[in-house]
């Protein structure tokens, strides 16, 4: 079954150590805020690889690579 890369955007705070550890540059920063009121993270589905590079750099552990449908 296919996987898929999942944000939790309430928890992100924008910091984009994880744009910048994205090796397909499928991370990006989007114009919305959460409700903390950063701008999170959005991720560019036709480019990512799930490396799991985001996970490793995100200190907040917004990323999960889950099956597509969710989690099994």
């Amino acid at each position: 079954m296919a996987t898929k890369l999942m944000i939790k955007s309430d928890w992100c705070k924008g910091c984009g150590y994880c744009v910048k550890a994205c090796p397909r540059d499928a991370l990006s920063l989007g114009r919305e805020t959460n409700l903390a009121g950063y701008n999170y993270v959005v991720c560019d589905h036709e480019k990512c690889i799930q490396c799991g590079m985001c996970y490793t750099a995100c200190p907040d552990y917004v990323f999960t690579i889950e099956e597509e449908g969710g989690a099994k």
